[in-house]
């Protein structure tokens, strides 16, 4: 049998630690934290995107550091929902604003193996105490893998196995699209290209992010759409099929527990630890034997 590991951040690359490491529950703490000043700087330095979604509440992960001062050493970041469609979808509840998504779980490797299912635990109880409109949480996990041009694995493609750990209900993918993406492997949400392409809140800040990943500036009076377009043309951005995340709920109420059995309740994807490239998820043919 295979040992299984769990995924830490550092400075936006993946590492991995061995589940047997545990924790000392005695030696953390799990709170709300202000999501400008603690969460967004976290994010941004550690997670593979280096970005943060619009939140609707922030939760921390602190170790006893120097001197006594408590380290923050993991955020969990519940977002609102990637759209309004995707909470019917995946929660079967019909008001958007009754789910949320687990937007970010970033926790650096310092912790054991088991750090993510203490946090999330917690941080289900502080939503509740602090959001009671929200009844489920939705999140996705990407298996797609990543590479930067000099071969280094950005984002080694994950099927879920935390939120498998966390007693979660898969439902199946979400849909297919197709990624722009980076010269460094990342892809460009296609939120921000909307934000570009239709000249709306929040698109100096989208532009921002591709000037600072080289791309050219847009020459006076161009329009951005036909920007974006030149961008792909000259090869700095790129199209790429992506076959759509695995998808997890976590109802968090009777009334969301009710409402979930109108989502698809699968059996779980399993990692294909010999993947090197593209999808991770084992063929189910293969499931049994892995």
């Amino acid at each position: 049998m295979l040992t299984t590991r769990s995924q830490r951040w550092r400075d936006r690359r993946c590492h991995w630690i061995p589940d047997a490491t545990e924790i000392d529950p005695k030696k953390l703490a799990v709170d709300i934290i202000s999501t400008k000043n603690q969460a967004a700087p976290f994010v941004r330095a550690h997670h593979y995107t280096a970005s943060m979604p619009v939140a609707r509440l922030s939760v921390g992960l602190f170790a006893n550091g120097a001197g006594g001062r408590a380290t923050l050493v993991g955020v969990c970041v519940f977002s609102h929902p990637v759209n309004n469609a995707s909470v019917p979808k995946s929660a079967g509840l019909t008001d958007p604003r009754t789910a949320c998504d687990l937007g970010r779980l970033v926790i650096d490797d310092s912790q054991g193996g088991n750090a993510e299912t203490f946090l999330i635990a917690r941080a289900f109880r502080l939503l509740r105490r602090e959001k009671p409109e929200i009844l489920s949480v939705i999140s996705y996990a990407d298996p797609v893998r990543r590479v930067d041009p000099d071969g280094q694995v950005i984002l080694p493609g994950h099927c879920g196995l935390i939120y498998r750990a966390a007693n979660s209900q898969y439902s199946g993918r979400s849909s297919p699209r197709t990624d722009l993406i980076l010269p460094d492997g990342q892809p460009i949400s296609s939120r921000a290209l909307s934000k570009i392409r239709n000249a709306e809140c929040g698109q100096r800040y989208a532009v921002e992010a591709l000037l600072t990943a080289g791309a050219r500036p847009p020459n006076f009076g161009e329009d951005r759409a036909d920007w974006l377009a030149d961008l792909e043309r000259t090869g700095f951005l790129r199209r790429r099929r992506h076959p759509g995340c695995h998808t997890y709920l976590f109802p968090l109420t009777r009334a969301a527990r009710i409402a979930a059995r109108k989502v698809p309740n699968l059996p779980y994807p399993v990692l294909d630890r010999s993947a090197t490239q593209g999808d991770v998820t084992a063929l189910p043919l293969l499931q049994h034997a892995m």
